[in-house]
């Protein structure tokens, strides 16, 4: 195997093509250079240069060498500067999870928060549920989540982001849009609903079950994403609860209507989490920038 000496030996001798002149900008003398461009031929398997008594000038596989020697060169010099970058966080890649309904809220303004703080860091973006997200924090697959609680405090760190509130998707017409007050319990209860999915939209199933006399009876479809909750109201299939971030989907044939009590309660909350072990500098940057603490 050849080292960068050789390297930087050769390129000296085919960029003057003259032992002496090369030796001189290299600072040493001829014979050690000499000797250093015949350990390099014999590692290659062949000769670079050919010289006499008058010239030197390169073969074709030392042409052809001369441009990846020279790259090499520059990825040597290179390599201690991209690992203090790492190293500082100003490189490298982020890996970013988030849920559908923050893609359509806060992800957006985040990402211009990211670009301004680490620009040369690349971001990896997964839409992932939340559990889906915490297995990712877990394993390493993610740097940071975008997710709903619960979620375990003692594994994880996070920075509530917002809350909002939860409202009532209707299609546009239906007689609840004619209300002049917020929508309460008897309004809805007999009315189609399509319903969070309690196993893939767990902490929406749990919240609204927890919050709103659910009949079951009544729920004729059964989803995970807060756009496909708002598209089957559009097909007007039936009414959701949806969060108040919904509204940013701009659907046509939806109508989004307050729920009594939840103007002032606000109870969805979303999170950026991140393992406590973090272990990505441009994570840690990033946290330190955004003045995250842990809650």
């Amino acid at each position: 195997m050849f080292t960068f000496d050789q390297l930087a030996g050769f390129i000296a001798v085919a960029e003057e093509l003259h032992f002496g002149r090369a030796a001189e900008r290299l600072n040493m003398t001829q014979p050690p250079l000499s000797r250093q461009i015949q350990k390099l031929e014999k590692a290659i398997g062949t000769e670079l240069l050919e010289r006499d008594n008058r010239k030197v000038q390169l073969t074709p596989a030392g042409g052809a060498f001369l441009e990846e020697a020279k790259r090499l060169m520059a990825l040597a010099a290179r390599a201690p500067v991209t690992a203090r970058r790492i190293a500082t966080g100003r490189s490298g890649v982020l890996r970013i999870g988030f849920t559908a309904a923050s893609g359509f809220s806060i992800l957006g303004p985040l990402l211009e928060e990211v670009a301004e703080i680490i620009p040369d860091v690349d971001v990896d973006l997964q839409e992932l549920v939340t559990g889906e997200q915490i297995e990712g924090l877990l394993t390493g697959r993610l740097d940071l989540g975008l997710a709903r609680p619960p979620f375990d405090r003692d594994t994880f760190d996070s920075h509530l982001l917002y809350r909002e509130a939860m409202m009532l998707a209707v299609p546009e017409g239906h007689r609840l849009a004619r209300l002049t007050r917020p929508v309460e319990d008897a309004d809805f209860k007999d009315e189609p609903l399509i319903m969070h999915s309690p196993t893939k939209a767990t902490y929406f199933y749990d919240l609204v079950v927890k919050l709103l006399p659910i009949q079951h009876a009544n729920v004729v479809h059964t989803v995970s994403q807060v756009l496909t909750m708002v598209s089957l109201v559009a097909a007007r299939r039936g009414v959701a609860f949806v969060p108040h971030s919904a509204t940013l989907l701009g659907l046509k044939g939806v109508e989004f209507l307050p729920i009594a009590g939840m103007d002032t309660e606000q109870p969805v909350e979303l999170h950026a989490i991140w393992n406590r072990k973090l272990e990505n500098p441009a994570l840690r940057r990033l946290l330190q920038d955004l003045e995250f603490r842990a809650e």
